[in-house]
């Protein structure tokens, strides 16, 4: 895959990930609006997230970070690729369906172990329920990230692209149907979780038998293959409990304070919104294409990728992260104030946006550098980097609690984050050309941080002179798209000027359209 090629497929994936993270902010609007950050909203996003954090802990994560680059040199050698894959399927899904079962039973325990803050009060025992309800959820949504990971190494980005975008449009209309016909609004989500899972597995499972790929369920069968996709997972499997245990430490740190874990929800939804653009898009891609590069020797290809990868991830993600620091409380205000969430509860969300932000281009280098070792199959450096940084976070989060409050979480997530990018950037140098930045990556960054600091000095003073019009329900809209747009319009030009980025960057890839 060409670098302009790379882009494109890139660009394919964060366009499918913008409109799924529009879909999803719709949702969480929504949500705010009919919820708050009330103890409803705190204990069905306790509920919700413990499917999530062990999707990530699974599949997403670990799995699929051992599963794609093999498959990929499956694929490019003309070995059984589909074989593998559906034994990979079927091995993935019995050890799923026994862990639905022990995640639902245990239940308790485990709303306990992510927020013991409920502890004594209502928002418990709904935890417990929507849990309940919700876990399942697991079983679909890992098979989806597997088939996902087998479109994505033939290319298919459009398919397994909407599969986020399917599960906010259901969430959307079950709110809606809710709100029409008086159902029990927390209730209703926590069906809608499940529901959305089954969706989601038909829609890959169809896509990728559309490419020849069918699986029929059926009892797994331990090759030796399949052996040495658990060994080089077992590590990365690890690597993402630590990741998740720095998330149960914010939860934890959260629950103690009413309103908190919504507040940390709301903050991540928005800082997502370029992640999941941006640095899930340029991994998404990455690691299929590094792998085979890897299969053919092509050590210069391997570099060319890597660094307009890395290029493009920080020409969209560092201004991104300024405008959500000096932005936090117009956006927070002006998108979720309404309904039950008040002023109060946009005020502590715009703290941990901001905090957040701080940490973005942290977060999109992850994402960047990780494919460097799962291409090579190394999962074990990984692992040691995020329990550094799990050490870190936890040391952070509990230890400023007193002096920050929730706030805290927040804190401990970014440093972290800083400190496992340092972490990949030191392990990645010994691997040879392909880890090593090259001339044009080095002359552009310290553009892109110049133009990006022009544009947040002029968002920081526009905040402060359109602030009467921010706090007007009438023209508050306008008011953030004139901030927005005037953010936009200084930062290509200060790019333009400083030579961040050229014309013919751009006109290269629309030749290659």
């Amino acid at each position: 895959m060409q670098p302009i090629r790379l882009i494109r497929s890139v660009l394919t994936v964060g366009g499918w990930t913008l409109l799924s993270r529009g879909a999803g902010f719709a949702r969480d609007v929504m949500m705010a609006a009919y919820l708050g950050a009330g103890p409803v909203a705190d204990a069905f996003n306790v509920a919700f997230s413990l499917p999530n954090m062990f999707r990530r802990f699974f599949a997403e994560g670990a799995f699929n970070m051992a599963f794609v680059p093999m498959f990929a040199k499956k694929l490019e050698a003309g070995e059984d690729a589909k074989g593998f894959a559906r034994d990979a399927f079927n091995g993935l899904a019995a050890v799923l369906i026994v862990f639905s079962v022990i995640g639902t039973l245990a239940m308790p325990w485990l709303v306990w172990a992510m927020a013991s803050g409920f502890a004594g009060d209502a928002r418990f025992d709904m935890a417990v329920t929507f849990g309940q309800i919700s876990f399942s959820y697991i079983l679909f949504i890992s098979l989806v990230a597997l088939l996902s990971g087998v479109l994505n190494a033939f290319g298919h980005f459009t398919e397994a692209g909407f599969v986020p975008v399917l599960m906010n449009l259901i969430f959307i209309a079950a709110m809606l149907l809710a709100k029409h016909l008086g159902w029990d609004m927390g209730t209703t989500l926590a069906w809608t979780v499940p529901v959305t899972g089954v969706a989601q597995l038909a829609f890959t499972w169809v896509s990728a038998a559309r490419i020849g790929f069918s699986f029929a369920p059926g009892l797994p069968r331990i090759t030796p293959e399949l052996k040495r996709l658990a060994a080089i997972a077992a590590p990365a499997v690890l690597a993402g409990g630590v990741v998740q245990i720095n998330l149960l430490v914010g939860r934890q740190v959260a629950s103690y304070t009413e309103g908190a874990v919504s507040w940390l929800v709301y903050a991540d939804r928005l800082y997502q919104l370029p992640l999941g653009v941006v640095g899930i898009a340029i991994g998404t891609v990455l690691l299929p294409d590094l792998s085979r590069r890897l299969r053919a020797n092509d050590a210069a290809g391997g570099r060319a990728s890597f660094n307009r990868g890395t290029e493009f991830a920080l020409l969209l993600t560092l201004p991104a992260a300024v405008a959500l620091v000096a932005l936090a409380l117009p956006l927070t205000t002006v998108l979720y104030q309404r309904g039950a969430f008040d002023a109060q509860d946009a005020e502590m969300t715009a703290i941990a946006l901001a905090i957040y932000g701080a940490g973005l281009p942290a977060f999109v280098l992850h994402k960047v550098f990780q494919p460097l070792f799962y291409a090579r199959e190394n999962t074990r450096a990984p692992f040691v980097y995020a329990v550094v940084s799990m050490v870190v976070n936890v040391a952070l989060a509990v230890g400023l609690y007193p002096l920050f409050g929730f706030a805290a979480a927040a804190l401990g997530t970014t440093l972290s984050g800083w400190v496992m990018v340092w972490q990949l950037w030191r392990g990645a140098q010994p691997m040879g050309p392909e880890a090593q930045f090259d001339t044009r990556m080095k002359q552009r960054f310290p553009r892109i941080a110049a133009a990006s600091a022009a544009m947040g000095a002029v968002l920081w003073g526009g905040a402060e002179l359109l602030a009467p019009a921010l706090a007007l329900h009438g023209w508050r809209y306008a008011a953030l798209a004139v901030l927005i747009a005037a953010g936009m319009a200084v930062y290509g030009a200060a790019g333009l000027a400083l030579g961040a980025f050229r014309k013919s960057d751009f006109a290269a890839l629309r030749r290659q359209r």
